[in-house]
């Protein structure tokens, strides 16, 4: 909306001239997320914390300290997260590229499955939410249907082929069976932020970072210029989605202002499953489904770290780890959370790094 109001005063103030590029508008959005949620999470703790009453249910089966330290701090505040990001989007990015409300109904219908989850757990009083496979089957629903999106907007051969990262011109074609690619990197991604978030300040930060490299690569892929010289492949289109990632971060920043050991509240399934599908969507929508697997490598391990831990019961009746998912296990061994938070950071920050030089090294 300011997109499209700014600069139709350009011809009476040329210094609105300034709003057509996609530096300024992605720097809006992060300044304009982050002051919402500073504006407004205040308010929305308060209203969860009253509808909530003992807040988010704690697992009895995990770190025994959980029980007495977290005990009544309130959940779903993805909603602060997706409120922001929303707002912001809607008021500095072109409405009228079909990628960001891809993007956007992919946040919003995870954000949806999070937020119905999270009120089972709170009314009921219990960890089991909803069901497992009536969740990803809509979760399988929402991703399809924006893939399909990409699909269709996108050119073709390679909207519907899979980029490999490394090599400038390697594209594995998948056609029709795109979807299901697609689809598996989106809900992987939602699913996987969600296992890793489970300790104070862990999962926002590395969503940010990814959040933070995602908005690079979109501004170089959509850019035919930047995309020509790095010799990846040119995404027309993709460069608006910028100002997602940016509306992202800043409403990351805002949310970890509250989130910061101790908590006052949990961002909950409601922001967890949103921020990795929406991770998801850009990375498919830009083709850099196999570099997510690096920049969010955290969320890789986290999740590997819970099936390993699975299958390794069920087939021998021995568990690998201490406790799954991984920060699990490192509080098991002794180290304190704040330890693990920032060591787990760092992790994520170098990961970024190396997805990063995917761009470079070819």
């Amino acid at each position: 909306m300011l997109y499209y109001l700014l600069t139709s005063l350009m011809d009476d103030v040329s210094a609105f001239n300034v709003f057509r590029y996609l530096t300024t508008r992605t720097g809006g959005a992060i300044l304009t997320a982050l002051f919402f949620i500073f504006v407004f999470g205040p308010r929305i703790i308060a209203l969860l914390r009253i509808k909530q009453g003992r807040g988010q249910p704690i697992r009895g089966d995990g770190p025994q300290r959980h029980i007495v330290e977290k005990q009544g701090t309130p959940t779903m505040g993805g909603l602060m997260i997706l409120s922001g990001t929303f707002v912001s989007t809607i008021l500095w990015a072109d409405l009228s590229n079909l990628y960001v409300w891809a993007v956007i109904f992919v946040t919003l219908g995870f954000g949806a499955i999070g937020f119905y989850d999270d009120f089972l757990k709170v009314t009921r009083s219990t960890t089991k939410g909803f069901s497992g496979k009536a969740r990803l089957l809509v979760e399988f629903l929402i991703a399809g249907v924006a893939v399909a999106c990409f699909m269709w907007i996108g050119d073709k051969p390679l909207s519907s082929s899979l980029a490999v990262p490394f090599f400038k011109s390697v594209l594995i074609p998948f056609g029709s069976f795109f979807i299901l690619v697609g689809v598996i990197v989106i809900v992987g991604a939602g699913n996987a932020v969600n296992i890793t978030d489970g300790l104070d300040g862990l999962a926002i930060v590395p969503v940010m970072i990814a959040a933070a490299s995602y908005g690079m690569i979109v501004y170089l892929v959509g850019n035919a210029v930047f995309a020509e010289y790095l010799q990846v492949h040119y995404v027309k289109g993709t460069g608006e989605l910028a100002v997602i990632c940016g509306a992202l971060v800043g409403a990351g920043l805002g949310f970890l202002w509250f989130n910061a050991p101790p908590a006052m509240i949990f961002m909950g399934d409601t922001g967890s499953l949103a921020l990795g599908g929406a991770l998801g969507a850009i990375a498919v929508a830009v083709k850099h489904e196999i570099v997510l697997a690096i920049i969010g490598g955290l969320f890789v391990l986290e999740t590997v770290s819970v099936i390993v831990q699975v299958v390794s019961f069920k087939m021998t009746g021995k568990r690998v780890f201490a406790m799954a998912p991984l920060h699990h296990h490192f509080e098991q061994k002794g180290w304190k959370e704040p330890t693990i938070v920032i060591r787990f950071w760092i992790i994520a920050f170098v990961l970024a790094l190396i997805g990063l030089s995917t761009l470079k090294l070819r």
